[in-house]
Parts: C-alpha cells; sequence; structure tokens
C-alpha cells in the first residue's frame, strides 16, 4: 500500500519496480566475501528511487518517516561489506543524480553528493588542481559513496584518510518527519564517515583539494618480496620524492592482472607507484639499492587516460584476483612494522600460498604504515576464521571484511559517538537499520 501512495507522491515513473532494478540497485560488491555472499544475497528492497533534487529527498525522508519504511542510501554500489544493502527492504534511496559540482575554489571543491569522483578528478586537473585522495575504485563511485563507505586510497601515502583533515565540510539531511539540513565540520564529522550511511543522509560535501601535480606511473619488479617490501618503505619515507601511490604484490598476484600481463615477468613481485616525474632520477638509484627494476613507465601526457596503474591497486587487486583466480578472497590486516617480516615469515610457514600478501603504504595520523590487504585462496569460514585467529597470534590486527557490521569489518569507529548521533537523527532508526551492532552482537 505505501509504495502506491509513494507514487502518487512523486509520479509512478519516479518509484522503481521492476525486480531486475530491485536487484541491482540493493546490491554493492559484498560478493567479494563468500561469506557475505551467502548472507545477503536473498536481500533486497520493496522498491527504488532515483532522486535528482535534494528538495525530493526530503519529500522521500518525510514519506517513509510518517509511514515508518525504511531507507537505504547509495551511490554507485562499489563498497565491499554490504554497506548499501537493505536488510530490511523498504526504499533504496540512489542518489547518483545528486551530481552538481556547485563551487571550485583555490583550495576546496563543493559537490553534492552523487558526483562521480573521476568526473571531478577531470574537472580538477582541468583547473590545474587534483583530488587529495580517492579510491580504486573513483571512475564510478561517488563522493557521498566514499565518505560513508570509504577510508582512503590513492593520495594517502600523502595524506591519509578521510579523517586526516581531508574533508572541509558534510551536509546531511536527518530521518524527521520535517528533515533538516546539517552543516557539520571539524570532529563532528567523524560520526558521518565511514559510517554506512547510518546517521544521516550525506547530500553535500566540500573536500580539501590541492594544485596538480606531474603524476609519472611506474612498475618496479623485484625477485625477492622482502626485497620490495623494504623498498616501498624506503621510498614511502623518502620525503624527497612525492608520490601519490605505492602499492605492493608479491607473485602470483600479479598474474591475474590482464591489462598488465605484457608487462609483467613470472615470478616477480611488483611495486606499483605514482611519483612526481621530476623525481624519476632519485626513483632509479632507490630501486637499484633494494635490487628492483624500473620495468615500465605510462608517462605523465598518459596520466588517467586509458592504462592506469590504480586500476590494480587496493581492492581492485583483490578483484582482479577474483575474478581470474580461484575462489579468491582477502582480509584487512595491520602488520606491526617493527616484525612484519617475522609475521609474514610465519604465516607463510602456517598457510603456505594460500595467504598471498599484498600492501599499501599510507599514512595514519601522519606515520607511515603498511596497510594490508591479503589475498585467500578461499576454503570455507571455518577455515577463514582460523586464518584470521592466527593473524591475531602472531600479532597482526585484523579489520574483517566479512561483516557487514559497522565498526567490525573496518576501522576503530567512535560506535558510541555514532550510536548518540543515530538516535539523534534517527530516532525511529529508519536509516539502513542492522548495519549497528547489539550488544549481543559485539559479544559474539
Amino acid at each position: 500500500m505505501w509504495i502506491k501512495q509513494l507514487m502518487e507522491l512523486l509520479g509512478e515513473e519516479k518509484v522503481l519496480i521492476s525486480e531486475a532494478v530491485k536487484e541491482r540497485l540493493s546490491k554493492d560488491y559484498y560478493w567479494y566475501s563468500p561469506v557475505l555472499y551467502q548472507q545477503l544475497k536473498e536481500k533486497r528492497a520493496d522498491c527504488a528511487v532515483q532522486s535528482e533534487s535534494i528538495d525530493e529527498v526530503r519529500k522521500i525522508v518525510a514519506f517513509a518517516v510518517k509511514n515508518r519504511v525504511p531507507i537505504t542510501v547509495r551511490g554507485a554500489g562499489t563498497g565491499n561489506y554490504g554497506q548499501a544493502i537493505p536488510l530490511e527492504g523498504g526504499i533504496v534511496l540512489d542518489v547518483t543524480k545528486l551530481d552538481h559540482i556547485i563551487e571550485i575554489r583555490e583550495a576546496t571543491a563543493h559537490v553534492q553528493a552523487g558526483v562521480k569522483l573521476g568526473v571531478l578528478e577531470k574537472n580538477l586537473r582541468q583547473q590545474g588542481k587534483e583530488l587529495r585522495i580517492y579510491p580504486s575504485t573513483y571512475m564510478k563511485a561517488t563522493v557521498g559513496g566514499f565518505l560513508c563507505g570509504g577510508s582512503g586510497g590513492i593520495g594517502s601515502i600523502r595524506w591519509g584518510n578521510l579523517w586526516d583533515g581531508n574533508i572541509q565540510s558534510i551536509t546531511v539531511m536527518t530521518i524527521e518527519e520535517e528533515p533538516q539540513l546539517l552543516t557539520v565540520s571539524g570532529e563532528e564529522m567523524e560520526t558521518y564517515i565511514h559510517n554506512y550511511g547510518t546517521t544521516g543522509i550525506v547530500v553535500e560535501a566540500t573536500l580539501f583539494i590541492e594544485p596538480k601535480t606531474d603524476w609519472a606511473q611506474y612498475i618496479v619488479s623485484f625477485d625477492e618480496f622482502q626485497k620490495a617490501v623494504e623498498f616501498s618503505d624506503a621510498l614511502a619515507h623518502n620525503e624527497a620524492i612525492i608520490k601519490r601511490l605505492v602499492s605492493v604484490c608479491e607473485w602470483p598476484i600479479p598474474s591475474h592482472f590482464p591489462g598488465l600481463k605484457k608487462f609483467l615477468q613470472d615470478g616477480k613481485s611488483i611495486v606499483m607507484l605514482e611519483i612526481d616525474e621530476r623525481a624519476e632520477e632519485k626513483l632509479e638509484q632507490l630501486a637499484k639499492e633494494y635490487h628492483g627494476e624500473i620495468t615500465f613507465k605510462i608517462p605523465v601526457e598518459n596520466y588517467q587516460k586509458g592504462l592506469k596503474l590504480s586500476d590494480f591497486t587496493w581492492n581492485h587487486a583483490t578483484l582482479w584476483a577474483h575474478k581470474h583466480g580461484e575462489n579468491i578472497t582477502y582480509l584487512q590486516a595491520r602488520f606491526d612494522k617493527n616484525r612484519i617480516f617475522e609475521q609474514m615469515n610465519a604465516i607463510r610457514m602456517k598457510y603456505g600460498f594460500e595467504v598471498q600478501f599484498h600492501f599499501e603504504f599510507i599514512k595514519i595520523k601522519g606515520e607511515i604504515t603498511p596497510a594490508s590487504l591479503p589475498v585467500l585462496i578461499y576454503q570455507s569460514e571455518d577455515r577463514l576464521n582460523e586464518i584470521i585467529n592466527y593473524f591475531e597470534s602472531v600479532g597482526v590486527q585484523i579489520n574483517n571484511p566479512h561483516t557487514y557490521l559497522l565498526g567490525f569489518g573496518g576501522y576503530n569507529l567512535r560506535m558510541k559517538e555514532i550510536e548518540n548521533m543515530k538516535k539523534k537523527n534517527d530516532p525511529f532508526n529508519l536509516l539502513n537499520p542492522g548495519k549497528i551492532p547489539s550488544n549481543k552482537e559485539i559479544v559474539q
């Protein structure tokens, strides 16, 4: 009955009820995890709405509150944890048509939530500017989706994660009978970043931007994976070389990268880089010092045109392995940088190449950190949990990507603050319900 009423409010053409559309707009990249695939494959909304204005979003929210209908907001759906999958039906609100670039200033970009990061980056570079950070899925990913479901990516080696001072402000809509628009900044934004869209609907954001750098892309190849990691660490700490990306994959992960195969050598681990082109000589010297060799280069004039090394980094590496390998999944891990090789050796002795190593060097609160996205050959959920437990037993911190519960599959979030903001902005618990864990789920 409420779907008919929603059609009367918005117009029949605005409310999408075909099974194919509901299925597509109810899903994200949750299938990276075979555990989440089994848990979430049957979940879908009762209808979808592709909103074209903030006023229209306000109408939908007021209607949903009046009728107590759940709302799950989505952008492009490139998240990996089932963030955008409705657990309790209701409305999937697609905000990808809120795609207006409102204003570009000297140091900021003010945009609507549905703007694609790839479109924004292209627009900025034409004006001599660029984004600080963006995910490897930036050609599809939206600003709102990145803020609510992501954390960092390309650029994090220089600028850190989203909450490391890379956002000036966010405008959110509350889930009330008379929805409010709130513009927040500073520490208050932390309850809206990487919260799976549970505390308010992000409709606009102002991102800090930087002057454009001429980035060249390189692959540096190594016979020994340990040397590749040592080189990456030295490069990450070298402030004389300006960089946007330092991504290291051990063989056989690169064997799954179809676009790069003709540039790779069997058995060699690789480091994929985006470096200020003026530092090429320094890069060559550093590579030689660690017994590496620059085996491929994409020059500055081809940056973000055609082949892009960033398409094989971060969780794109997992994506390619998943597509071209057999039963491939992954973990998110934080190694102890003082024990990294001891920990890797222990894992290799225990599991062989059932676990394959992949690191993204980033800054966390200004400190260089080798964030890890190891690729796993999946056998069973029990085996996966055994591997997670073993990682933790040797001192490797795991952020489990095989759960849709907020605070489990990502980061050390301020869950109490998020819960309090949820109660304030969404008093009837209609916004993406089921993603904030209960006390019982925390104990389990």
